[in-house]
């Protein structure tokens, strides 16, 4: 058990939409596939053809390949559209431990405000802050895909 000393802060990041909150989960969750930046945030590179996050607490999340197999990235946690969901998050299969996402929707002035937090690297060992510090770079990336696809 790790003590506040060895806690790493987690990563907060926030985009509005210019869509209701319902879509924005929507665009998120069910429609993950068609803008996450496949190309340069995947496990399979170019054999990655879609991400999909099953709608229910212990769902799985995933990146199907070309071939049809399906690659792991983690676990749903908590489902609660379209306010919040939460995962595990261990796309890389040699990790020492999952790490865990929380995405929130907040209806805003008539758009949505989506708040993710990224935390949990301490379970990481040694390798935690260079992964913090990786994602910390690729959740805007992320972030911006999903915010054009919600918000067109």
């Amino acid at each position: 058990m790790s003590d506040a000393s060895t806690l790493i802060e987690p990563i907060r990041k926030v985009v509005t939409v210019n869509c209701s909150v319902e879509r924005a989960f929507r665009v998120f969750t069910a429609e993950l596939g068609t803008w996450w930046p496949l190309n340069s945030h995947s496990i399979g590179d170019e054999n990655a053809v879609t991400a999909v996050i099953e709608p229910k607490a212990g769902g799985r999340v995933f990146e199907r390949w070309n071939d049809g197999s399906e690659h792991s990235w983690g676990a749903v946690l908590a489902w609660e559209p379209p306010h919040r969901f939460a995962i595990s998050w261990r796309p890389n299969p040699g990790a020492l431990a999952p790490t865990e996402v929380e995405v929130a929707f907040v209806e805003e002035d008539g758009a949505t405000r989506v708040y993710l937090e990224h935390r949990g690297w301490e379970r990481l060992g040694a390798r935690a802050s260079a992964a913090r510090a990786q994602y910390d770079g690729g959740w805007p990336v992320v972030l911006g895909k999903f915010a054009q696809n919600a918000s067109a």
